[in-house]
């Protein structure tokens, strides 16, 4: 036990007492459902009921259930000191004197230098967005809209024309996800809840879908990425195995849903095509209506009414429904490409406990800079800095790269840029050898 500690027993609903001190053995026992702690600067935190009303959802504090939750709770909260506040009745204690600071295996080394890093680019004004930047990428959306609809309008609605509309409107809807994906990570204003505001506005209104419904599955993501049970983008239903563990694994337990061997051709038919027209859309639905979600479905409401307002007098209703699935389905091919060749060719692995910069870096890689890859990617292809700094605005990601870049080389952390057909590419290979990892083991394993 050590340094004072308060002997527990893992299950037990323990309420702790500020000024207790504890091992890290005792904080690790607390990490199932119904008992959880964690430890952030050295202080430990009993939320087991706090979880429920967590803001960003149960699941993603509970994956640090048991853990040193420091460096996570800096990178997702702009104003820290503000959220300490709702800490204070959930402290119970501290580490004792003669515990380390980080748990496990991680890195003490790297964790300090990932502070003092973290120090730096917030004194140089890194994470303070330029507004005009998202003024900006607001009107290019709402033009490209303006102009797609005003295009079959005025010229009519021969097949050219309704093809070239609704490009322009995949093209506005691409956009707008990744305008909703900054508010949603709160780096555009400094008040959270103006942040909130727009995020709805635009994954609603501007998109059709939910605030609530992206916040708690993509922070799952950044809290875990690529890291199996925890990161719900590498959950992929038993339609495709992915890196080199989990096909190893259902390889020895002849787990066969899917010719996974094949699964790099059947990819293309099934994965970028129907993720957001189908698998998205059944997900947002059912999340809304069974978590009495109304002000969401109220916004997503309010983009569908828009639409049809649009589209049902010059295409009628199943032409209009035509319309918004084909609009989709380019979507999600965009969707898909962009955001899986940073993370899918990745290493992907059960969980490992590893400091936050390593964590990282093992799942995600960089696509090189040049104006079209910042617009078409919404500047994620300089996802490395994206996961590191999630509220940093992303218009000074590559101002920040090269400093991630020289501590990742002190460190001997691996730090990958490809070229966008190279990442683009890699999915596909990494997708085959997965395959091929899984056949191997079901026939001789």
């Amino acid at each position: 036990m050590g340094g004072g500690g308060q002997l527990t027993v893992p299950g037990e609903q323990v309420s702790g007492r500020a000024g207790a001190f504890y091992t890290w053995e005792e904080v690790q026992s607390h990490c199932n459902r119904n008992d959880q702690w964690l430890v952030i600067d050295r202080k430990v935190y009993n939320i087991t009921q706090w979880a429920k009303r967590h803001p960003g959802g149960i699941r993603v504090i509970s994956h640090y259930a048991g853990e040193d939750a420091t460096e996570a709770f800096t990178a997702f909260h702009p104003d820290v000191k503000f959220v300490r506040k709702f800490l204070k009745p959930l402290l119970i204690g501290e580490l004792a004197a003669t515990e380390p600071s980080q748990d496990r295996n991680k890195n003490a080394t790297i964790i300090q230098d990932f502070h003092t890093l973290r120090a730096k680019v917030e004194r140089e004004g890194l994470f303070q967005a330029q507004p005009l930047f998202f003024c900006l990428h607001l009107g290019h959306i709402l033009l490209l809209e303006a102009l797609a609809w005003l295009i079959v309008w005025v010229w009519g609605t021969s097949w050219t024309l309704t093809f070239l509309s609704a490009v322009m409107l995949a093209t506005a809807q691409s956009q707008a996800g990744w305008l909703q994906h900054d508010f949603g990570h709160l780096s555009v204003f400094k008040k959270s809840s103006w942040n909130h505001v727009l995020h709805k506005f635009a994954i609603g209104h501007l998109k059709g879908a939910s605030a609530n419904w992206w916040n708690h599955r993509h922070y799952q993501h950044h809290a875990k990425p690529n890291i199996f049970s925890k990161d719900p983008d590498v959950n992929m239903l038993h339609v495709f195995v992915v890196g080199a563990i989990q096909p190893v694994e259902y390889g020895i337990k002849k787990i066969k849903y899917m010719p996974y061997h094949h699964q790099h051709q059947y990819f293309f038919l099934v994965g970028p095509p129907l993720l957001i027209p189908v698998y998205f859309h059944i997900q947002i639905i059912r999340t809304m209506i069974s978590r009495h979600d109304w002000v969401d479905l109220a916004w997503s409401l309010s983009y569908y009414l828009r639409y049809l307002c649009c589209s049902v007098p010059m295409y009628g209703l199943f032409g209009s429904v035509v319309l918004i699935s084909f609009i989709r389905f380019l979507e999600s091919n965009w969707f898909v490409w962009v955001t899986q060749m940073n993370h899918l060719p990745m290493n992907i692995d059960h969980e490992k406990h590893q400091d936050w910069l390593s964590m990282q870096l093992h799942a995600t890689c960089n696509i090189e800079q040049s104006p079209f890859n910042d617009w078409f990617s919404g500047h994620l292809n300089f996802q490395i800095e994206h996961h590191l700094f999630p509220t940093m605005p992303r218009h000074n990601y590559h101002l920040v790269a090269p400093l991630v870049r020289a501590l990742c080389e002190k460190h001997g952390v691996p730090y990958q840029v490809k070229t966008m057909w190279q990442g683009l590419a890699d999915v596909v290979r990494s997708l085959k050898n997965s395959g091929d990892l899984w056949l191997d083991a079901y026939l001789h394993k």
